[in-house]
């Protein structure tokens, strides 16, 4: 369904001198990652919560972005991942719901081909943030295990090598959580939640609604004339934990977002971002600050999964074992093949 606007996007590129409309430019990816990490509770790791991480997170948030033009199988493969379009029903294409969506990408693709459609054309940024928050508690287990093992382990050699370890898991985490962040900023984006992702689009129209490609303009230049991250920071609210399968989570973050188009759309109508017109920046400001709340509650659901993981390669151990002092995890960890 987008291959429909490249060449009037082309266009729109060349006058803004902008980046592809893969979800906010860099200056909204960047306020995403540095908001979540200084919003993150003390009961976190503190390497999680420096200063090298929230300028770190703030640039790795925009990698998927800076990665595009790899190669032909890379592009067409990872580019969906950056968007889902929903109907204004909330379903993809008439079939599976933004709020209920298959638990795998086979199912969700078998249900799309089902509706003469793939994921590739529709979209899977659901899959996107659930793979990242599945990776990210790992990690966060591996973490555990590391730190403890090096604190406990009664081997000299164990603890170093533990320590080590640690070390390494921590660059990963970084990259990891860049990824994650990107996906969940992906996801605050009215834009890119939507069948409406770049003007109106070919469907009843009754309201008026602009035809123009107003999507770079909007997640880029306006956001980084009009929005600082004070103003992200400010619209944030508390931690929320839903008590959800992180599925059902991200299902409904993305119908919130689904919501927002059609009073972005209403907004854009009244001129509303034209300059630095105050009812513009608020729900600017306040998309952006989403984003950085879902990140924020992301990171702190996966550190607390990481306490019930499963870490290790023959033979797989508890953390909580490795916590508790009653399994020195030098021998899952390193590897015993």
């Amino acid at each position: 369904m987008r291959g429909g606007f490249m060449a009037a996007l082309a266009s729109a590129l060349a006058l803004l001198v902008c980046g592809p409309a893969l979800a906010w430019g860099s200056t909204g990816h960047r306020w995403i990652g540095r908001a979540a990490i200084l919003a993150l509770p003390p009961q976190l790791p503190a390497f999680l919560r420096s200063p090298a991480m929230v300028q770190a997170l703030g640039e790795l948030s925009r990698e998927p972005d800076r990665s595009r033009d790899a190669g032909l199988a890379h592009d067409s493969d990872r580019d969906p991942g950056h968007f889902v379009d929903g109907d204004d029903d909330g379903r993809i294409a008439g079939g599976p719901l933004l709020g209920a969506l298959p638990p795998t990408r086979e199912a969700y693709e078998t249900a799309l081909r089902a509706r003469g459609t793939t994921s590739w054309k529709m979209g899977y940024l659901p899959y996107s943030i659930v793979e990242d928050w599945q990776q990210l508690a790992k990690d966060f287990a591996y973490w555990r295990a590391d730190d403890a093992g090096a604190r406990l382990s009664p081997d000299a050699a164990h603890r170093a090598w533990l320590a080590a370890d640690r070390a390494l898991r921590e660059g990963l985490i970084r990259l990891d959580l860049g990824a994650l962040s990107h996906y969940v900023g992906d996801g605050s984006m009215p834009l890119h939640a939507s069948i409406h992702y770049n003007g109106w689009g070919p469907f009843p129209n009754p309201q008026g609604y602009t035809q123009e490609k107003v999507h770079v303009a909007w997640e880029g230049a306006y956001v980084r004339a009009w929005i600082p991250l004070a103003a992200v920071v400010k619209r944030m609210r508390p931690f929320q934990d839903c008590g959800c399968p992180i599925e059902q989570r991200v299902g409904a973050y993305l119908g919130a977002d689904l919501a927002a188009v059609v009073p972005f759309y209403q907004l854009e109508k009244a001129g509303a971002f034209q300059g630095g017109e105050a009812r513009g920046r608020a729900f600017t400001a306040a998309r952006l600050a989403a984003g950085a709340d879902e990140l924020r509650d992301e990171i702190v659901l996966a550190w607390r999964a990481s306490a019930h993981g499963r870490i290790g390669y023959q033979p797989q151990i508890d953390v909580a074992d490795v916590e508790a002092g009653r399994i020195d995890p030098y021998g899952s960890l390193h590897g015993a093949d």
